[in-house]
């Protein structure tokens, strides 16, 4: 089955399932859906940042922050977590991501709206990312990543759960939890 072809959970404002369609119909309808973000750090506590592939259905050759993804049709968002951080990252036996928030994203591009449940988990592993996910990664220290979030080109999601993930840890949780 390819990517556009998964079935997903179609939910409403409040994050209630009200249907279900494939990968495709919800991007070419502009239906919401859920999708996590897993921010991995190594034992040092760097932040694993990619650059995503050209041919990524959604954000094509943007960096991120965060492993993450869409939520399958009756998945819950920590069995996503893990599945798609282990996924991403290429390791297997990774901890359970913790959850930390959910916000409504809403794409000012598009007009499309997703809930999102932002995760962290420890990865002391080596990686060994998927070719046809990640086209560059490293682990960066945060000095490092802020310094980068001007002069790269970010998937704007993945950017603005990034900058609640600041406020969640200064204390100033922003949007619904």
């Amino acid at each position: 089955m390819s990517a556009s072809e998964e079935i997903l959970d179609i939910v409403d404002e409040n994050d209630r399932v009200v249907g279900r369609a494939t990968r495709g119909e919800m991007y070419a309808q502009g239906l919401r859906h859920r999708c996590v973000f897993v921010q991995a750090r190594d034992a040092g506590g760097r932040v694993f940042v990619h650059r995503r592939t050209a041919t990524k259905l959604v954000f094509p050759s943007l960096y991120d922050m965060f492993v993450g993804g869409v939520v399958g049709a009756g998945e819950s968002y920590a069995e996503a977590a893990l599945r798609e951080a282990e996924e991403e990252l290429g390791v297997s036996g990774l901890p359970q991501p913790v959850p930390l928030f959910k916000f409504l994203y809403e794409d000012p591009a598009s007009g499309q709206s997703w809930w999102s449940y932002v995760h962290e988990v420890r990865c002391d592993m080596a990686v060994d990312p998927q070719v046809e996910e990640v086209a560059w990664h490293a682990f960066l220290d945060e000095a490092e990543l802020e310094r980068r979030l001007d002069g790269w080109a970010w998937v704007p999601d993945g950017l603005d759960a990034y900058r609640r993930l600041r406020a969640f840890r200064a204390g100033r949780a922003e949007g619904p939890q």
